[in-house]
């Protein structure tokens, strides 16, 4: 266990960085997922309309199609009902924004609905955890179809492109299950492998031991979470389940030993190959897996408040000060200004800084595409297909990367509807995006999270409860093994809540200062128990009883 000295009680980090904001990391490991399956979503139907003769219909199937970015961590079973609300979602959205343009023509009304629409989407895909790419992209067909002209009578057949599309991205989304079924559970599963061993290499001392152990209890909640998202069972997902709990508990007791065992496990789960035995396969052991604890979506939604007030006022300032620019496409300014927005104020900077730059180079890029583009509807829509494939590729190892590719794919959007002069719409999305990162943050700035000290003192009440829970039935001859699986598990989701919301507050401005001393004792003391409890179950080798119990105390 760690033996690094708590760190002292200190304000929250006031400074805004700028060094490594742009810095480039590793691509994801299943990029090329989302890449191809986007790519295979908006072919036929935006190819087929072009054939037709109806580009400008273009854009609500790619409303559908761009479904085909989301859940791809999700296993298959809970992803076909994670992407059915996601279509719905965009429907609703697309729907209420067609409606509105169709009954309104003023530029203040439609940037209001709009507003409001991007709070309502960042806090419920935020609530319920959709993951990336989040609000942003229902934002931006919704913001974009609002000043979309429009009569109320073409509303129902634009709806039905969007819903067909949707459908198709549906499937395309679910087609790899045939081949794997079981590759995100074995991809999440591998993750928290990896990031165990990489505990495990720190001998389980120092500050760089606490930062991966940080890092490896989100892995294996991850992993849970993936695991745990569909009731289906299946001898293959009590396997990945027992190797989630190896990694778990080489958390809480790590050593160089376990790192090359779990490296081993998690290589194994590559291909479609059986999953390697790691403990007891008998029913017992089944008993003591899959204890989850999930707060129902009103508690998440609750501490989500200021990031919708933010995102509200935001949208709608950045979409006033456009008009009052006079540019004639105010829905970019919204859109910057919503996809600014993270846990807190400090990321929410380094990703106003990356919006622009990436935006910035993206609009040069813009002016080398064009000419391909302006070759016919085909070369348009071969034009958004390569955009759409290279942002993917690029938005894992930097978000300002991915919008290089984003925002000509946006600009030659517009162009379905009818060429454009190129110069005029560089320009507005230039000054689009940099009134929409200012008046973006200034709202950021203006909208302080005061709860986030509230909630981080919470979050200790909560790891110290199941701390002490645990050390009670460590205490008792025969607490029973379900019970005792029970608390080693709920001490590991009270101590991971702690650490991501300790995170989150830190980056926050205009608060008390953070009790860090007592973040870093109250992990300490929770994570010794999480080792005693292991021992005591049998998951790790025995030690001396008193020093078991003096692991158990805080």
């Amino acid at each position: 266990m760690s033996s690094a000295a708590p760190t002292p009680a200190s304000p929250p980090a006031r400074r805004l960085p700028l060094a490594g904001v742009l810095r480039l990391g590793s691509p994801s490991e299943i990029w090329f997922k989302p890449a191809l399956s986007v790519v295979a979503a908006i072919a036929p139907p935006a190819l087929t309309l072009s054939a037709l003769g109806r580009p400008d219909l273009v854009m609500y199937a790619m409303a559908g199609s761009l479904c085909a970015l989301y859940a791809h961590n999700r296993p298959y079973a809970a992803r076909a009902g994670v992407l059915a609300r996601v279509v719905l979602g965009m429907l609703g959205g697309v729907a209420v924004a067609l409606v509105a343009a169709s009954l309104t023509g003023s530029a203040v009304v439609l940037v209001t609905v709009g507003a409001l629409l991007a709070a309502a989407q960042k806090a419920l895909c935020d609530a319920t955890r959709v993951g990336p790419p989040g609000n942003v992209v229902l934002t931006f067909v919704s913001s974009a179809s609002l000043f979309a002209p429009q009569t109320l009578g073409q509303v129902p057949g634009h709806l039905a492109l969007t819903a067909a599309t949707g459908g198709w991205a549906w499937l395309v989304c679910m087609a790899p299950a045939l081949i794997r079924p079981h590759g995100p559970e074995r991809r999440a599963t591998a993750a928290a492998l990896k990031a165990a061993a990489v505990c495990a290499d720190t001998g389980g001392t120092g500050e760089g031991h606490a930062r991966a152990r940080a890092a490896g209890c989100a892995a294996v909640q991850a992993a849970w979470q993936s695991l745990l998202s569909t009731s289906a069972p299946s001898r293959t997902r009590r396997a990945l389940e027992r190797l989630v709990v190896r990694a778990e508990v080489a958390l809480a007791a790590p050593t160089e030993a376990d790192a090359e065992r779990l490296r081993a496990w998690a290589g194994s789960l590559r291909g479609t190959g059986p999953v390697p035995q790691a403990g007891p396969a008998d029913a017992a052991a089944d008993e003591l897996l899959g204890v989850h604890a999930a707060r129902p979506l009103r508690a998440r939604l609750g501490p989500l408040a200021p990031l919708a007030v933010r995102t509200a006022l935001g949208c709608a300032l950045a979409g006033y000060a456009s008009l009052a620019l006079g540019i004639g496409r105010p829905y970019w300014a919204l859109v910057t200004a919503a996809s600014l927005y993270q846990a807190n104020l400090t990321l929410t900077w380094s990703r106003a800084v990356q919006r622009v730059v990436g935006n910035v180079v993206g609009v040069l890029a813009f002016l080398a595409v064009v000419p391909l583009a302006h070759l016919g509807p085909v070369a348009l829509v071969l034009c958004c297909l390569a955009l759409s494939f290279g942002a993917e590729v690029l938005i894992s190892r930097n978000y300002w990367l991915g919008s290089v590719c984003v925002t000509p794919m946006a600009l030659l959007i517009t162009e379905f509807a009818g060429h454009q002069e190129p110069g005029a719409l560089m320009a507005e999305r230039v000054v689009d995006t940099v009134v929409g990162a200012l008046v973006g943050f200034v709202a950021a700035l203006a909208v302080t999270n005061r709860r986030a000290g509230a909630r981080v003192e919470r979050a200790l009440t909560a790891a110290d409860r199941a701390r002490e829970h645990a050390a009670r039935l460590l205490a008792e001859p025969d607490p029973g093994a379900a019970a005792l699986e029970s608390a080693r598990r709920g001490l590991a989701v009270a101590l991971a809540e702690l650490r991501a919301t300790a995170d989150a507050a830190a980056g926050e401005w205009w608060q008390r200062a953070l009790p860090q001393e007592r973040v870093v004792l109250v992990e300490q003391s929770g994570h010794r128990t999480l080792a005693a409890t292991a021992r005591r179950q049998g998951l790790l080798p025995d030690r001396d009883p008193a020093t078991e119990t003096e692991d158990a105390r805080p």
